[in-house]
């Protein structure tokens, strides 16, 4: 992988994780428009790289919340902060149990299904149209709702269907305020991509090749920078209640991408 692959591929993680267009499906069809020969294995680990990127991104945006919780944590009482971690943890439990099972059938997912990342992204501007027409309200995040938005969250793991996308709709959809939802989605995902590369880690999983290490590095400088824009951005639209051109923008590509690998 060149070094211009990598920067374009790190500005579209860094963009897309936050955008509900779906980060996985777009690097899925940039790294098959740009030939991508990589082996699942050692593609799927450049993708987890950039995750990582757009996590750390996350955890700089709300650095302040992410302070507050952790002090809030450390007094060591059943506070605002204690049960915000326990929803938090609830939320992960579908996307875990769903990542141990079926680890291999998601790798192959990774690997240039473009077929699937097309029918995925028409189901990404479905539920952004739902969410657009929800209206807004003050409710905040319960044991349950987190528990809906996990699952929501374990089914984004399809390339094509949007996590950002899936969370923040579902959240909406359950009456959740939408600054709450966008807050909550964004910081449930990031225990999530620190536990997968700490287990790719511990389990010898990651595949990284000598000349592999530059490109991934600038992969993962734009992804954050990216990232950092997208965050500020996204959170200002979801309170705009202006998801429905991202609707109309994964229903385009969607169909795109399914014409495409259905013609070839």
């Amino acid at each position: 992988m060149g070094i211009i692959e990598a920067i374009i591929l790190g500005i579209i993680q860094g963009l897309t994780e936050f955008l509900p267009v779906s980060s996985s499906g777009h690097l899925e069809l940039v790294k098959f428009i740009l030939g991508d020969d990589a082996v699942p294995k050692e593609s799927l680990t450049f993708t987890v790289v950039l995750h990582f990127a757009t996590a750390l991104s996350t955890l700089i945006i709300f650095r302040k919340e992410v302070g507050r919780i952790l002090k809030g944590l450390f007094q060591f009482s059943w506070n605002e902060e204690t049960k915000f971690c326990l929803k938090i943890v609830i939320s992960m439990v579908p996307a875990v149990i769903v990542g141990l099972l079926f680890e291999e059938q998601l790798e192959y997912f990774f690997s240039g299904q473009i077929l699937l990342v097309g029918a995925m992204l028409l189901v990404t501007a479905l539920l952004l149209v739902l969410a657009d027409k929800a209206k807004t309200t003050d409710v905040e995040t319960s044991y349950k709702s987190a528990l809906i938005i996990g699952v929501a969250q374990a089914i984004a793991m399809l390339p094509g269907i949007s996590r950002s996308g899936a969370t923040i709709s579902t959240s909406v959809l359950l009456k959740i305020d939408r600054t709450q939802a966008a807050r909550f989605s964004f910081l449930m995902v990031v225990p999530l991509i620190v536990g997968k590369i700490a287990k790719d880690v511990l389990g010898g999983d990651l595949v990284v090749s000598s000349v592999e290490v530059f490109p991934m590095f600038i992969g993962f400088v734009s992804a954050f920078v990216a990232g950092l824009i997208a965050c500020k951005w996204m959170m200002a639209l979801v309170k705009k209640s202006k998801l429905y051109y991202f609707s109309m923008y994964c229903a385009v590509v969607g169909v795109i991408a399914i014409v495409y690998s259905l013609s070839n």
